[in-house]
Formats: structure tokens, sequence, C-alpha cells
């Protein structure tokens, strides 16, 4: 039985995180897309696993989740932050909550910034970060609520002060990593070596990334856990 296994989404870079109890079987998935459901679903079958969470870092807005499909399938339940303003996740999570699945136990911790509702998942000795910190990056706070002085606070403040051997594992990478450690982001992330919280803002509001592609329809349905099918033709 395979206690710990990466996805990968070619078209949006994402990075998916299915997370088992070796004794039980009970299995968590983090980060779904949608068009992969089937890969998840056998990969549960195969593997004799039972899916019991599906939990969401935040409202992404540049792919549509798995929450609802899998759920539907499996029985498990949805989850994701607080603030996060979806009313779909059977449950929302504030700092400091934890998700249990079998003998394991996932604490939250809450990283604004990104979006208002990103949180981290601490899982033993990995972070599971979301949009919040990237392997030499971060995520965007241009839209969706976004505050890059909340944001520099939560990787600065809660999650760098984490121990160094901590392995940091992102939402998404563009460059082909899949895994980084508390140690590295801290010394070398250019977004925040060396940068003081009032220049990292500045660095921030002056990025001028293109728009995401798939905001449009990713966004409504994100916020109805993926369930798009209740969503109007224009995606209201």
């Amino acid at each position: 039985m395979i206690l710990f296994h990466q996805f990968f989404d070619q078209s949006s870079s994402t990075l998916t995180y299915l997370l088992a109890d070796p004794v039980t079987g009970d299995a968590v998935i983090i980060d779904s897309v949608k068009e992969h459901l089937g890969a998840y679903l056998s990969f549960l079958q195969e593997q004799e696993l039972q899916l019991d969470w599906v939990l969401e870092t935040h409202i992404h807005a540049d792919h549509i989740t798995g929450a609802a499909g899998l759920c539907e399938v499996t029985g498990a339940r949805s989850a994701m932050g607080l603030a996060s303003a979806a009313g779909c996740a059977d449950r929302l999570l504030n700092d400091g909550d934890t998700v249990v699945f079998g003998n394991q136990v996932i604490r939250t911790i809450a990283t604004p910034g990104h979006t208002p509702g990103c949180v981290t998942y601490q899982w033993r000795d990995r972070l599971f970060t979301g949009d919040a910190l990237l392997i030499g990056g971060c995520g965007r706070t241009d839209f969706q609520g976004g505050n890059a002085g909340k944001l520099y606070d939560s990787v600065t403040e809660r999650l760098f002060t984490l121990p160094d051997e901590t392995l940091v594992y992102p939402a998404h990478d563009y460059r082909g990593s899949r895994v980084s450690c508390i140690a590295q982001e801290r010394e070398s992330n250019p977004r925040f070596k060396g940068l003081s919280r009032q220049a990292f803002i500045e660095q921030m509001d002056n990025l001028k990334l293109p728009r995401p592609e798939m905001m449009d329809d990713a966004l409504p349905a994100n916020l109805n856990c993926g369930n798009s099918r209740t969503l109007s033709p224009h995606g209201a």
C-alpha cells in the first residue's frame, strides 16, 4: 500500500497529493483536478484505499477541482479554509483545526494572502502549502482578494518558523520541481530572500502577470466544489 502519491496536471501545472494511513487504508486527496478524476479513482481502487476527505488549500483560479465528483463516487467529505467563502464544503477549517483519517492527523495552518481563505496542511514532516509558498516563488496577490502584506506575514511568521527539514509540497510548480524544504525556501526563495515586508509588497504590486485563462470558469465552479452542473451556461 502506497502511503503518499503525487499527481501532476500538465495543463495547469497543478500538483495533487494523496495521503493514506497504511494500517486502515483511509486516504485524503489535496487539491484535485477534475480532469484526473478517473486516475484518482483507479489509484484508490488499485491500492485498496477508502477516500475519507477531499481537501482544498484555496479556491483555485486556473483549474476546476474534482472534489464534487470524488465525494459523489466515494462518499468522502470535502473541506477547505473558513475564509474561502464557499458554502459547498462539508467542513470549513479554522487555523489549528485538525482533519483525521484512520490513525493520521492533518493540522490546518491559516496562510492567507494569495487569497483570504488559503490554508496550509501539515502532515507529519510535510507541508502542503497551496499557492502561499511555491518552490522558489509564491502565489500572486493581485486578484481574489489577495493581500501581499498578509502573504508575507503568513510565509515568514507561520511557515519559515517551522523546522528546517520540514518538506514543502506546493499546489503548483512550473519548472519541473516536485518538493523543497523550509530551509531551502527561507534561504534562497527569490520572492522573500533579503526583502522587508514593504519591499515584498512593492515587488508583488509590480509583477504584471497575465490573467489566468480559466479564471471565469474555474472560480464559480470551485466556489461550488467543482459541481458545475448547477451553474448557469455563463458560469454564474
